[in-house]
């Protein structure tokens, strides 16, 4: 109660010191522009070029030490902090007086010269502190800092200002973005736009987040994908395209999943998904070199290694070596389920063989793959977009990708038989109607493309939070999201407790 009472009188003080900067017609807030000269780390990193010379720099206000006619402030720029020396007898006693009155957090202009301190530290010689901005909140405490995980997640303005290693990770973020672009740029993609509000939910298998369209007086769903539009585009004759953006799931939230999250996805006309294989594993291996500087990653205590070739098993072969079950063996749908029924597996009334593999898979192998790994060679049945394998019709040609037991991307030899699509269409139909609320949807439209035309094409998805996890060395999902999702302060939600 006292500390609360403290901060409220601290909080006080810096409205009335406002105030009376206004009413001596000095508000802070009428500055509209500062022409800067220098950041923080430049002068750090190149100090010999800087030396002696008059600068002007600006940030906030993050430490304030010395008495009497001398004082010393750390001042923080978008690139690190920097010392500035402020003495009377240079500034002069109104400009000094302006020193006194500042608080932390408040941001701040200051003009002089780069030089070192007696004790070696480069810094900044202040002739001149013209506050910009009063900051009317207090910043956490310099020892304790911002450690309420949920505080630091809903105040994140705040958690990138204490903590800078939390600003590093989205500089790296924004790098590994860019770099996946530049990759694509440069190897024949063309970035495009496609809708985010549809008007059936496809292109992936999840639980969408419907809203109305007033005009139209329509539901429509938020994208959980945008694979059917950008396989139209390779019908209208691109040969290679990507998005990368937002996509929305109406689904659980954990470290590893946010109902708002990014995503890229890219078709390339004439390929397959070993092309994708090839593109997936290079793509990720020259941005991890790029932004980590080599491509091998320290991830949570494991050495994760993106040089390419990435180890490749087929789904059978994962469950035949970390499952001891060979489902080469296994001829019918009632032979799966009572093998899951003997390891203790649940299944529902229409899940088939395929399915039944997957469970398997998830329950047994996943966890086991650390490397960069390929997993190929998926169930029809849990396929509905990807191409038959001639000599397997019960498979397809397709593969997920994995690090760390995570699944990074998923790619196939996208169907461009409209007719064995429009089956596949149907009996997704069929799942949403026994209830299952993650089935897909028909989509007349995109049946008509393929019967246009769909050239023989690869096609992959890549989640781009999961990856940028990886290459920043970060557990859960909300930790490279600027703005996770939260529920509201005070709401209770029995099922996320503790996430």
């Amino acid at each position: 109660m006292a500390k609360q009472r403290s901060d409220n009188e601290m909080i006080a003080n810096r409205r009335q010191k406002l105030e009376a900067l206004r009413n001596a017609g000095n508000d802070p807030h009428t500055i509209t522009k500062v022409d800067v000269t220098a950041h923080a780390a430049d002068v750090h990193n190149h100090f010999e070029d800087w030396d002696g010379k008059s600068v002007r720099m600006a940030g906030r206000l993050m430490a304030k030490r010395g008495h009497g006619k001398m004082s010393f402030l750390d001042l923080q720029d978008s690139t690190g902090k920097i010392q500035l020396i402020c003495r009377e007898n240079i500034m002069g006693e109104d400009v000094f007086a302006i020193i006194r009155d500042l608080d932390l957090g408040d941001i701040l202009s200051v003009e002089g010269q780069i030089m070192r301190s007696e004790r070696g530290e480069i810094s900044v010689s202040a002739e001149k502190v013209t506050l910009l901005t009063k900051s009317l909140a207090l910043l956490p405490e310099k020892f304790h800092g911002l450690k309420d995980q949920d505080l630091r997640y809903r105040e994140r303005y705040v958690d990138l200002i204490v903590n800078p290693e939390v600003k590093d990770v989205f500089v790296k973020r924004s790098k590994i973005l860019s770099g996946i672009s530049r990759y694509l740029d440069d190897h024949g993609y063309l970035a495009v736009e496609t809708p985010i509000l549809n008007t059936i939910s496809g292109g992936a298998n999840a639980r969408p987040f419907i809203t109305h369209h007033n005009t139209l007086d329509l539901d429509m769903y938020l994208r959980i994908a945008n694979e059917l539009y950008l396989k139209r585009l390779i019908v209208g004759g691109f040969d290679g395209v990507y998005e990368m953006g937002r996509m929305f799931r109406n689904e659980g939230m954990d470290a590893k999943h946010n109902p708002e999250y990014t995503a890229i996805e890219l078709y390339k006309a004439y390929t397959d998904y070993e092309g994708m294989m090839q593109l997936c594993e290079e793509m990720l291996s020259s941005v991890a070199e790029d932004v980590c500087g080599s491509t091998t990653v320290e991830y949570q205590g494991q050495t994760l290694e993106f040089r390419p070739p990435w180890k490749r098993m087929t789904m059978t072969e994962a469950v035949r070596e970390y499952a001891d079950v060979d489902f080469d063996t296994i001829h019918s749908d009632e032979e799966a389920k009572e093998l899951a029924k003997k390891h203790n597996i649940e299944t529902k009334p229409t899940d088939g063989k395929g399915k039944i593999l997957q469970y398997f898979f998830d329950a047994y192998a996943e966890e086991h793959l650390i490397q960069p790994t390929f997993i190929y060679e998926y169930p029809v049945e849990i396929s509905p977009l990807a191409k038959r394998m001639p000599n397997k019709p019960d498979m397809t040609e397709r593969f997920e990708a994995f690090i760390c037991g995570s699944e990074i991307g998923n790619a196939f030899s996208e169907l461009n038989d409209a007719e064995d699509q429009r089956g596949r269409f149907e009996h997704q139909v069929a799942l949403r109607e026994a209830g299952d609320e993650e089935a897909g949807m028909m989509d007349e439209d995109f049946l008509h493309a393929l019967e246009v035309g769909l050239p023989p094409t690869g096609g992959m998805g890549l989640g781009i939070d999961r990856i940028v996890m990886f290459l920043t060395n970060q557990t859960s999902i909300r930790d490279v999201l600027l703005f996770p999702t939260m529920k509201p302060i005070g709401k209770k939600d029995e099922e996320n407790q503790g996430f």
